[in-house]
């Protein structure tokens, strides 16, 4: 604990707020930051630790609550005050003319103004703010009703928890759009294509995507970001114009984006479409097209809305960017999972600004049902103006010579065995000695949560490689000092001792540990212990029946195939008894477990904990062999409650399912050992 009393603490805890809150605002909302990353995090690592000290300091606006407890598996619904309706659409400058014409109609002899706004490509939320406070956030849903994603929304670093203003409204409820820049959006899309994840179309998929995450970590991970545009309902303050509540807005602490203008005539509103249409691959985010608002609010009441969208606003849409050339050939790619990829190979093309000479077809069905083929003219755009994807064959330039395109059935780089599970539509090499996968695979065995082999880092597992010292994971127990000094000379004494150790000394890590090493398909670490706890064994596992795996409550049949599948493969029976040979532990100890009252059950964490945090009590769960799940549901042993629990509690004494507080629960466990 830190030497400092309660007073100090709070003292320094409200002004760590205050500052960590203006460097979150100078960073996410004016791109200007004062300080490093590094300052940045240690400002909240000291605020983390004060918050550790004295928990009952914490407030729900602190800094650190933008990512919380993982919210119940299912959203809840949030009635909007008032209506978020959609924009009905333009899709040429005709369009727009007529919309302006019909509006200067209806305002006969009026003073027009517009406020032109780019129109972000992402998802449009509503938020509520109640004495200051970010209370609720939720999606458009079907205007009236959408869902809450507070927990999730509080992730956007951009997004002020507590507002800067004195003479606060009561309620007041903001429109909004969450986005995702081009540069995270790259960055996620690269991180799931070396997972052998489904990538992501376009960013406003991926911002959709995210904000519907269970788990607000997740979610916290991808950088959303959010321009407020609108204002829903406030109480006790009153506007004259759009402008003026842009600029309300702004002045409080929300983001509202620097591009928006207000123009004066047709003729200028016009400009800026045609304008932002030619610059918006200068912007570091997408957009796909302008929205145009009148600003009077008196003239939008009296232009009024259709049952869907308002008369006094539209939003003209870019014309998407297309092409024609032709497919070259179409290969296949395999990935760290075993994932086989097909790629169209293309004569390249300038599109968007850049030359595309290569589009993902992402899969076997996706190609079937697009009819495409090796020889084929095709229409080519980016997905989301970032991926080139092929859109159509023109098919009436076919003359005959083009080729179907067929899966192979066994892995183009290794010759092994191809699978593709029932349900998915990804195949799959299942080979884990297939070179393509070997690399990444050996660095997924040695890392933390497996078999947390220190020094096995992607560097060290390339020189082990190209060098030839290894060729898959179970030369790793073989490997001799000499062999690393004479294959790979450029390691250092000291280096190849202490790789050397961390490998003897993994040989003794847990059953569940070994088993999530082994990298089968769709086994995560949580999965791993449950398949230790019920088999006892590698060759237990090994020999258990689809059936035997189908019916354990955390596996179903997708793993139990993959369990099925990865252990009739011929090498990686080969590699399991290599390792077996060097002496893993390939048994589980179950001492301890067997006399423990927490042996094989379920529970729920809910609410703050003060003795423990939540990461210890998790920890403490699984020691004595019991196992934690994210919602309550029949299958729950028990439920642990701590201060301020909430729905997962309600739910709880629903279903009767037994409550411990935290300290019936420390008292249990020690009783337990």
């Amino acid at each position: 604990m830190l030497n400092i009393n309660y007073r100090e603490a709070k003292a320094e805890i409200e002004q760590l707020r205050r500052t960590i809150d203006h460097h979150n605002h100078r960073y996410y909302t004016l791109d200007a930051p004062e300080v490093s990353d590094s300052e940045y995090d240690e400002l909240v690592r000291r605020l983390l630790k004060l918050e550790a000290d004295y928990p009952d300091l914490v407030t729900a606006e602190s800094p650190t609550q933008r990512v919380g407890a993982t919210p119940d598996n299912a959203f809840v619904s949030v009635r909007h005050r008032t209506r978020m309706l959609s924009l009905s659409n333009a899709f040429s400058l005709e369009d727009l003319e007529n919309f302006l014409k019909r509006v200067s109609r209806e305002l006969s002899g009026e003073k027009i103004e517009f406020v032109c706004e780019l129109k972000m490509d992402g998802l449009a939320v509503s938020l509520t703010y109640e004495k200051g406070r970010f209370v609720r956030g939720a999606t458009r849903g079907d205007g009236k009703t959408g869902e809450d994603i507070t927990a999730n929304l509080k992730t956007i670093r951009s997004l002020p928890l507590k507002l800067n203003i004195s003479d606060v409204p009561p309620v007041f409820e903001v429109r909004g759009e969450v986005f995702l820049s081009k540069d995270q959006f790259l960055r996620i899309n690269k991180e799931r294509a070396a997972a052998e994840k489904s990538l992501f179309a376009n960013p406003r998929n991926a911002a959709a995507g995210s904000l519907r995450q269970l788990d607000p970590k997740v979610t916290d991970r991808r950088r959303l970001q959010i321009y407020l545009f609108a204002l829903g309902y406030i109480e006790g303050r009153s506007f004259k114009t759009h402008g003026d509540i842009l600029e309300f807005l702004r002045g409080v602490g929300f983001p509202v984006n620097a591009k928006i203008r207000k123009v004066g005539s047709m003729d200028e509103a016009y400009r800026y479409c045609l304008d932002w249409q030619k610059q918006r691959d200068e912007l570091p985010y997408e957009i796909d097209g302008i929205v145009i608002k009148v600003n009077d609010l008196d003239q939008q009441r009296r232009l009024g809305a259709t049952a869907k969208a308002p008369r006094w606003s539209i939003a003209y849409k870019f014309p998407a960017e297309q092409r024609t050339t032709l497919v070259k050939d179409i290969v296949v790619s395999v990935g760290r999972t075993g994932a086989l990829t097909p790629t169209a190979v293309l004569e390249p093309v300038r599109l968007s600004g850049s030359l595309i000479s290569m589009a993902t077809l992402h899969n076997e069905d996706e190609i079937q049902r697009k009819d495409i083929r090796i020889g084929d003219t095709v229409i080519v755009q980016k997905a989301g103006d970032v991926i080139p994807e092929v859109v159509a064959p023109v098919a009436s330039k076919r003359d005959g010579s083009e080729k179907l395109f067929i899966m192979p059935k066994v892995c183009p780089v290794c010759g092994g065995k191809v699978e593709r599970l029932k349900g998915e539509a990804i195949a799959r090499c299942i080979n884990i000695a297939c070179p393509a996968q070997i690399f990444a695979g050996i660095v997924h065995f040695g890392s933390r949560g497996a078999m947390d082999i220190e020094g096995l880092g992607p560097s060290t597992v390339k020189s082990l490689l190209e060098a030839e010292a290894i060729k898959d994971i179970s030369d790793l127990y073989y490997l001799k000092f000499a062999d690393i000094k004479e294959k790979v000379p450029h390691f250092q004494d000291k280096a190849a001792g202490n790789l050397l150790s961390a490998i003897e000394a993994s040989k003794k890590r847990p059953l569940s540990r070994l088993i999530f090493a082994l990298g089968i398909r769709h086994v995560g670490a949580r999965t791993a212990e449950v398949l230790a706890d019920r088999f006892l064994s590698v060759k237990g596992l090994a020999a258990a029946s689809y059936d035997e795996l189908a019916d354990i409550m955390e596996v179903g049949p997708v793993i139990a195939q993959s369990v099925i599948s990865f252990f009739s493969e011929d090498n990686n029976q080969r590699i399991i008894s290599r390792l077996r040979l060097a002496g893993l532990e390939m048994t589980a100890k179950k001492e301890q477990r067997e006399a423990s009252k927490f042996n094989g059950k379920s529970f729920v964490l809910t609410g703050k904990l003060t003795t423990l945090t939540r990461h210890q009590a998790e920890e403490k769960i699984k020691a004595l062999g019991g196992r934690v799940s994210s919602t309550v549901s029949r299958n729950t042993d028990f439920v642990i409650a701590g201060e301020k629990a909430g729905g997962k509690l309600k739910k709880a004494k629903e279903l009767k399912v037994p409550v411990l507080s935290e300290d019936e629960f420390i008292r249990l466990s020690a009783q337990s050992r």
